[in-house]
């Protein structure tokens, strides 16, 4: 069975840790086993607050969707040596806060690949190249619903007879390494 991880909306975990608690405690309720939160070190007060009161956080840094605006649109983070340094600085901090998991999104597969030999806890990479510890993908961007999907997209969708068919293609592609390809990262 799929591990259920629930994403905290925008507007839901900002304002205070007590605020993001009473979002986590929501999902949870709904059958969430881990609630996810976007932002750096930042956030990780919050991730801090939420672990010790029993919440399951995964982290998420590099290109955060729900701040995409902040970042100046959909652009791939850490190519430069500041930012790079910043989001591996972030990882740690989200880490040592008690995040159990991190999403590394729209990155360098060398950087990625270099956080996730820091961390402890495992990474998912989405646009990170292969060497997270596991790989996520949209589901309208695994399915080629997307008008501009993005350079990390592959349609699994294309030649399967099914979406059931797609998913286990793009699952298969993941267990023996064939997705993400070179071609799927930064």
């Amino acid at each position: 069975r799929a591990f259920l991880l629930a994403d905290l909306p925008f507007g839901s975990y900002q304002e205070s840790p007590e605020q993001a608690m009473r979002s986590a405690a929501a999902m949870l309720a709904a059958g969430a086993q881990m609630v996810k939160l976007e932002g750096g070190a930042v956030v990780a007060p919050t991730v801090a607050f939420l672990v010790a009161r029993g919440v399951p956080v995964c982290a998420h840094v590099g290109l955060t969707p729900q701040s995409v605006h902040a970042l100046g649109g959909w652009k791939a983070q850490g190519r430069d040596d500041v930012s790079a340094r910043r989001i591996a600085a972030d990882a740690l901090a989200l880490q040592e806060a008690g995040a159990g998991m991190i999403v590394l999104e729209s990155m360098p597969a060398v950087l990625a690949s270099a956080v996730t030999e820091s961390l402890a806890i495992p990474s998912i990479g989405i646009g990170a190249g292969a060497g997270c510890r596991g790989q996520v993908l949209v589901l309208q961007d695994l399915l080629g619903l997307t008008p501009r999907p993005p350079r990390f997209a592959r349609n699994f969708l294309a030649g399967a007879s099914s979406v059931r068919d797609a998913v286990a293609a793009y699952v298969a592609a993941v267990r023996d390494g064939s997705f993400p390809g070179p071609e799927h990262a930064f």
